[in-house]
């Protein structure tokens, strides 16, 4: 509890004026009165050079190098265990590197010679279960990073944040009282109350059910982009990493494989790792022959691969297009300019309704394995149906045995 405490506790020698606080109001949440503004931090940049931590034999970070910018949002993407929150907590000064060293604004917070402790890092942390103080108020929970300040100061920057939130009726009330996603606006405005440089946060969204979830996301990232604090947030959910992240850092075994926006991740993954996370693919073993592998889509390149070696054929579910039998163009959208592109028959063996979409078995010509396709659910599609399928080749991905991308 002590070290959760200093970890709640930081030090703002620069403090923005608070804007105006809105009138109190009783009425219920839809007829509340509009929210106001956060007020914005001073972001700082946030840097790990060749960060390592150590537990025992095991090694829980191997030299994760990776520079965050004033203001920007990354999400650490990964497994669990990967090493994702060990990260988290050696920026937070929760935890100390065995090696390496972290810098804020340039400034080193941890390496060899130096360690500065939480409360002195001008950071705002959010766990993943809130660690909300049951015994305190709503209003007490949120100016508790505050006591620094005369109280009544303490306690109007609080009610300010509360409002932003759409909580302030709550101030006198405790904890318990809330439902998960409320708990997790109050977390939100604690950690973000004392107007921190670098935002942590570990997992936030995890404890809510998907359409909350949802609404607390943008909510947090409106906040986030409010107040201009730069933030590092820990998922394991590629969904919310592409929603929040200005760009993701993916991890593996303590590793830091890859680091770029959505988009290039989902284009370049550079890994079958990395393509496992962003789609939903099928994958086919192929023979290289002469730098090639030969496949009813066409004859692609896998450099670096060795002759009689195998590659592999990912294809997304997303990317295979079916139409009726005598279509020889894909349905509801324009493959790439490719020549090699054409209509292959195929026949559905399964269709698995999935609301929006269905997700189908398909036997495609020329494949040894059905492949699994998503389409609309709209388009109807049945089992036994024969169908014709296409698959543009610019958009198939092909990985080395070890899993490296070779094109």
């Amino acid at each position: 509890m002590k070290g959760l405490r200093a970890a709640l506790t930081f030090r703002f020698p620069f403090r923005a004026k608070p804007p105006r606080l809105p009138s109190e109001t009783h009425a219920s949440p839809a007829a509340s009165v509009p929210r106001g503004r956060a007020a914005a931090a001073f972001a700082a940049s946030l840097t790990f050079d060749a960060v390592e931590r150590r537990y025992g034999q095991d090694m829980a970070l191997k030299g994760v190098s990776l520079a965050i910018a004033p203001g920007e949002v990354v999400c650490l993407l990964g497994p669990s265990g990967c090493g994702k929150t060990t990260l988290l907590r050696i920026a937070s000064g929760i935890e100390k590197p065995s090696r390496g060293r972290v810098l804020i604004n340039d400034r080193e917070v941890a390496g060899p010679e130096r360690f500065v402790p939480p409360e002195e890092r001008s950071v705002g942390l959010m766990f993943q279960d809130f660690a909300l103080f049951p015994h305190l108020t709503i209003l007490e929970n949120v100016a508790f990073g505050l006591r620094q300040l005369p109280k009544d100061e303490a306690r109007r920057e609080a009610l300010t944040i509360l409002a932003r939130v759409g909580l302030e009726r709550y101030a006198d009330g405790y904890p318990q009282v809330l439902s998960g996603g409320q708990q997790q606006r109050v977390a939100l405005a604690r950690a973000m109350v004392p107007r921190p440089a670098v935002m942590l946060m570990d997992e936030p969204f995890s404890g809510l059910d998907v359409q909350l979830r949802d609404s607390m996301q943008e909510e947090t990232l409106s906040l986030l982009r409010e107040t201009r604090a730069t933030s590092l947030i820990v998922t394991h959910h590629p969904e919310e990493a592409m929603r929040l992240g200005d760009r993701i850092a993916v991890m593996r075994d303590g590793l830091l494989i890859k680091v770029g926006t959505a988009e290039d991740l989902y284009r370049h993954p550079g890994e079958l790792f990395v393509a496992r996370m962003f789609s939903e693919i099928n994958e086919v073993p192929y023979k290289v022959a002469k730098g090639v592998i030969s496949t009813p889509i066409g004859t692609l390149p896998a450099p670096g691969v060795a002759q009689g070696e195998t590659a592999v054929l990912c294809i997304r579910e997303r990317g295979i297009v079916l139409g009726m039998p005598d279509e020889t163009k894909p349905r509801g959208s324009k493959p790439s300019d490719n020549s090699q592109t054409r209509a292959m028959a195929g026949r559905v063996l399964d269709v698995k309704f999935l609301g929006d979409v269905a997700l189908l078995e398909v036997g495609v010509q020329g494949f040894d394995r059905p492949l699994r396709a998503r389409a609309r659910e709209l388009e109807g599609w049945r089992r036994g149906a024969e169908v014709s399928v296409v698959i543009d080749p610019a958009r198939a991905l092909v990985f080395s045995a070890n899993g490296s991308e070779t094109r």
